[in-house]
């Protein structure tokens, strides 16, 4: 079969972010116990961050746990917290190698203190890499997000830094865990569901919505690349008639 061919570099987002959807239903399908699709979704994780990396995007950016996924069985989070943790020990030198730099976003204040050591240390490993940004939103909520900023932003008022009239859409959200980082362009979800779940909130105002009927652990290279084909045949208007971005592109 024909691979399919990736965006020409124009029209590649440069920022990537992705809700994992149907571990559970993947492992449920085979008879198996919920943290084995976990496991599974690690070679997807491998494989969509090769393709981003190939295409040039800058940013990629993967739900992995929310801040409502506690609810959760106990059984089942701590499953997670340990695949959590033996794989960011082993996934940080794998992507060291490949100038891959990984950042971590949410509020890891709820993780155990040995899990908030190995993120610091995979993020050190990583920091000075400037290939690609990997982000893993980890008990992150978007209404958090939101809160948090609206917090610091409260705090600088507080100390006389700020008027409230200083407090603009542009420095709120530079307040946020993705300050410092491109909107998305594009928000992939895999697993047949319609939704963004409390993911990236206000960052997702204007980005593409591309949904996947597979399974997380079966979204491979090709299921990614035809994603990203998808995104490139779009027209991304911000607002403006298709009148006015064909004119701007041609100007």
């Amino acid at each position: 079969m024909e691979k399919t061919k990736l965006a020409a570099p124009s029209s590649v987002p440069r920022h990537v972010a992705i809700i994992m959807d149907g571990n559970n239903r993947w492992a449920k399908k085979r008879l198996l116990p919920g943290v084995a699709g976990h496991k599974a979704g690690v070679d997807a994780v491998r494989a969509v961050i090769e393709v981003c990396a190939e295409a040039k995007v800058e940013v990629l950016t993967l739900f992995a746990f929310s801040s409502e996924n506690w609810q959760r069985p106990a059984e089942e989070v701590g499953a997670l917290m340990e695949l959590f943790f033996s794989a960011l020990r082993r996934e940080a030198r794998r992507l060291n190698e490949n100038h891959i730099c990984l950042r971590i976003i949410g509020d890891r204040s709820r993780f155990h203190p040995e899990l908030q050591a190995a993120m610091r240390e995979a993020e050190a490993l990583t920091a000075g890499n400037r290939r690609f940004i990997l982000q893993v939103a980890a008990n992150y909520g978007g209404q958090w997000d939101i809160a948090q900023a609206a917090q610091r932003l409260a705090r600088e008022v507080q100390a006389g830094h700020l008027r409230p009239d200083d407090i603009s859409p542009e420095l709120l959200q530079t307040c946020l865990s993705t300050g410092d980082q491109p909107l998305p362009d594009l928000c992939i979800r895999t697993g047949g569901e319609h939704r963004i779940s409390n993911f990236l909130l206000w960052q997702l105002a204007y980005a593409e919505l591309y949904f996947s009927d597979l399974y997380w652990p079966d979204f491979k290279h090709e299921a990614m690349r035809s994603a990203l084909a998808d995104f490139a045949s779009r027209q991304r208007r911000f607002g403006k008639t298709s009148e006015q971005v064909e004119a701007g592109a041609r100007a």
